[in-house]
């Protein structure tokens, strides 16, 4: 029987899980797929498999089913669990109920946000990181960046991703571009998510306090360049 944690992605392990201890050292896409035809990241091509990289050099390869496609620029590293290594975080979209933000470690899948409920929805990962300084990661992504575009912030808890907080007027994508603005940023007082607002006219930094997301302009937006600036913490 495939373990519960795997069901949903087929992990092909060889003979043997990693050794205890191993660590995820790169992450990169595979098996180029045209079968879903949103194109939001400016052409047809999707992925079908999720190809890790084990310290000591092995290879462990996550395979989706046909109805499933890795729909991103690249997976991310990032410790979710808060154990010093790190896990995946991907975008992995049903082509029947639309996008999802899951979380892969070194024997499947760990947890997943539900699907956004039909296709051609799609979200846009900002990053990871403590964002309200208790020590725990949450996730940050926009939910439909080109529609609803709702900043939300997830935690891994009991073996699930939990929605702490949501906010809506905040963007990080638009439609055809190969990659996604903004992200977290540390400027000495705590994390903050960096976006632009909902008609891309001001920069915006949110922080998180509770289960509230407090937003502030901090400048015009006038390009790319305005949301690089923030990120560094310099003046959009």
């Amino acid at each position: 029987m495939i373990p519960r944690a795997i069901a949903a992605g087929c992990l092909a392990l060889g003979l043997a899980f990693p050794a205890v201890g191993a660590t995820i050292t790169a992450a990169r896409y595979g098996a180029p797929t045209t079968r879903y035809d949103h194109g939001i990241l400016g052409d047809a091509i999707e992925y079908g498999a999720l190809i890790l990289t084990v310290s000591g050099g092995r290879t462990l390869r996550v395979v989706l089913p046909k109805s499933r496609v890795f729909e991103d620029i690249a997976p991310r590293l990032v410790d979710v669990t808060g154990d010093g290594r790190p896990e995946v975080m991907v975008v992995e979209t049903s082509l029947f109920k639309g996008a999802s933000l899951a979380i892969y470690g070194l024997r499947g899948k760990i947890a997943q946000t539900p699907y956004l409920g039909r296709p051609h929805r799609w979200l846009a990962p900002l990053g990871a990181r403590d964002l309200d300084g208790d020590g725990r990661i949450e996730i940050a992504y926009v939910e439909k960046p080109h529609l609803t575009k709702i900043l939300r912030i997830w935690r891994l808890e009991n073996g699930g991703l939990r929605l702490v907080a949501s906010r809506a007027g905040l963007t990080n994508h638009q439609i055809g571009w190969n990659f996604i603005a903004g992200g977290i940023r540390e400027c000495g007082s705590g994390a903050e998510v960096v976006t632009a607002n909902g008609n891309w006219r001001r920069v915006m930094v949110s922080r998180l306090k509770g289960r509230r997301i407090l937003s502030t302009d901090i400048g015009p937006y006038k390009g790319l360049a305005s949301l690089k600036a923030a990120l560094a913490c310099r003046k959009p």
